[in-house]
Parts: C-alpha cells; structure tokens; sequence
C-alpha cells in the first residue's frame, strides 16, 4: 500500500477528480483546502501575502494502481506553467477500517 499526496491548483480540482473516479479499484480520496508557496516566492514585507490557494489530495492505494494514479494527477493538473504542484508517494505500514476491524490491504 501507498499513500499519494498531491498539492494541486484549486482550480484543477475539478479535472483531476474526473480523472481519478475513471480509475478502476480506487477506493477513496480526501480532500483539503490549503495556502501554500514555492521557492523564491515570499517576500520579508509580507510573507503571508505571497501564500496561494492550494488543494492536499490524499489517496490511499494498492501498490498496483501507483503509476496509473500518479500519471492521473499529473496529466489532468499539468499547465505546463510553474506551480502547478507536487506529487508525493509514501509507504504504508497498515490500515485498518474502523467500522469492521478489518487490516491490511483489504481495509483500503
């Protein structure tokens, strides 16, 4: 299992949730809204007001759908134009789904 998290535009939201839900045996994404800045981008008058709006995604997947999801994000959230975000993949150890007790791969 793998965790993604994705930082996005708000404004590809939309494109890339109507990518993922084409993805067969992805079982779930959360969603949060978030500010967020780059490299170079704040200035010392004002830090905060360099911070734009952001979206976290986060998705817990099987190890097989890695490539596709991440392929997924990346071309419905591409601009081409700086900051159009960041794809990050992480290991995960366990998880289990509260409502049964149910662990490991089968809670996702």
């Amino acid at each position: 299992m793998k965790e993604i998290t994705a930082y996005i535009g708000k404004h590809k939201l939309g494109a890339v949730i109507r990518t993922l839900h084409k993805v067969d045996g992805l079982t779930g994404i959360s969603i949060l809204d978030c500010r967020g800045y780059g490299r170079g981008l704040v200035t010392a008058a004002d830090p905060e007001s360099e911070f734009h709006p952001r979206v976290k995604l986060e998705l817990i997947c099987h190890d097989e759908l890695i490539d596709l999801v991440v392929s997924a994000i990346e071309k419905a959230a591409h601009t081409g134009l700086k900051g159009d975000g960041k794809i990050y993949v992480s290991p995960i150890e366990n998880a289990v789904r509260i409502s049964t007790g149910e662990r490991g791969e089968g809670a996702v």
